[in-house]
């Protein structure tokens, strides 16, 4: 049993003052546990949404997209974004791992052809 199922049920649908006439009445707590317990799920699946790693695989595709955009645009000559510093260092991320690569790579093939 629910403490709604407790709580007084008021006539016809509609809250008196409550017996002291000082708190709220038996429907205005009915309503606002209501509330309280609609907000609460809608929280609650929020958060579900957001931390499933469906939805985080999806925004980092999203970001590491933006920031191959941002790196092209640098290289055509349009230079990194000023007005968003987050994309700007994602794309100078992208940059140093590419040079990161491009260097391993090299040094393995100047190590293969000098055996």
């Amino acid at each position: 049993m629910s403490v709604e199922d407790k709580l007084p049920r008021p006539a016809a649908g509609r809250g008196g003052p409550a017996p002291d006439g000082k708190g709220p009445t038996p429907y205005e707590l009915r309503s606002e546990v209501e509330r309280a317990r609609a907000e609460l799920g809608a929280t609650l699946d929020a958060l579900t949404t957001r931390l499933s790693p469906a939805y985080q695989a999806e925004r980092l595709r999203d970001v590491a997209r933006t920031a191959a955009q941002d790196v092209g645009a640098f290289f055509t000559g349009n230079g990194l974004p000023s007005q968003d510093r987050d994309r700007a260092r994602n794309a100078k991320a992208l940059l140093g791992a590419v040079a990161a690569c491009v260097t391993v790579v090299t040094i393995a093939l100047v190590r293969r052809v000098r055996r």
